[in-house]
């Protein structure tokens, strides 16, 4: 199969690639390194790259109409400055209806979207069924959903995937990296009182080898374990994991204005429509993160939400 994956060297785009060339697809990535890394681009007969933005319409016309991909990936997405709402606007909103108008116009005959949770906003239930209303508030949200939107009323069969915390090779955002590069550094760590989801990349995987084929259904889902864990409960994991024990107890701070308390999804409908379900449990989700971490480090860690206070006075 042919596949175009836009944000091929992202965390997602990444472990898609090193996944799926094995079984021998034939990939091409759109990347223009902002958050992806170039060195995990690999250099394999299987594998293309064309270096530039998505919400450059030539450059991906031109890409898709060369590669002529049976499936798109859209994995892209601005997300490191929650203030930088342009190239948010620029990646997430005219960067998806450039990757739709290329795929109606090239006859590509599937379209994948990777979709943020916080397209729901602050939910009304716990957890949140893919039924539930979209009412982002952030410049990230906002962005994703408008984009989510073009995908949904494309003519090419399209699915939005609307993701939980993945974990997984290269993860840099979130409090996972973040607790254990400064507690390997012995700095102070606070815990935002918030609950999330994760799931664990080999879970994904094996989702997408079903979106890709033809007959997939099509239209939104969530994916997600449907557990949902405070991340003060992923601190304590990663602390026992790195055998630390903090001096003193780990501050619990309200959400900031632009977070939301619980994010939980109910992959329910996910599990009925693919005869999929997430295998792998919160325990051995952090412990096979941390080890990762500790073959191979954390580099950036970067966060679509503003900086505590406390977090900025550090």
């Amino acid at each position: 199969m042919r596949i175009l994956i836009t944000g091929g060297a992202g965390c997602l785009g990444s472990n898609l690639v090193e996944h799926w060339v094995p079984v021998g697809h034939q990939l091409h990535l759109i990347d223009n390194f902002a958050t992806g890394k170039r060195e995990v681009v690999p250099a394999h007969p299987l594998v293309g790259l064309t270096e530039g933005s998505v919400a450059d319409w030539t450059l991906v016309d031109r890409t898709v109409a060369n590669f002529k991909p049976d499936v798109v990936v859209h994995s892209a997405a601005s997300y490191k400055n929650p203030a930088d709402w342009r190239e948010d606007i620029a990646t997430n909103i005219l960067g998806s209806v450039n990757i739709v108008r290329a795929c109606e116009s090239s006859g590509v005959r599937r379209l994948i979207n990777f979709q943020t949770a916080l397209c729901y906003g602050r939910p009304d239930r716990l957890p949140i069924p893919v039924t539930a209303p979209t009412r982002p508030f952030t410049s990230y949200g906002i962005s994703k959903t408008a984009g989510e939107q073009y995908v949904l009323a494309a003519s090419v069969p399209a699915i939005s995937l609307r993701l939980a915390n993945i974990t997984g090779p290269r993860l840099a955002i979130g409090p996972i990296p973040t607790f254990y590069k400064r507690l390997k550094a012995g700095q102070s760590c606070f815990c935002s009182d918030t609950v999330r989801d994760f799931l664990d990349i080999a879970d994904f995987l094996s989702l997408m080898d079903m979106a890709i084929q033809p007959e997939a259904p099509v239209g939104s889902f969530n994916v997600s374990t449907g557990e949902g864990r405070s991340i003060k409960d992923v601190f304590d994991a990663v602390s026992a994991y790195l055998n630390i024990t903090p001096a003193s107890p780990v501050p619990i701070v309200p959400p900031a204005a632009d977070d939301v308390a619980a994010v939980v999804l109910e992959p329910a409908e996910t599990e009925r429509a693919f005869g999929w379900k997430a295998a792998i449990g919160f325990s051995d989700i952090i412990a096979r993160q941390l080890a990762w971490y500790d073959r191979h480090g954390v580099t950036d860690v970067y966060s679509h939400l503003t900086a505590p206070q406390m977090e900025r006075e550090r």
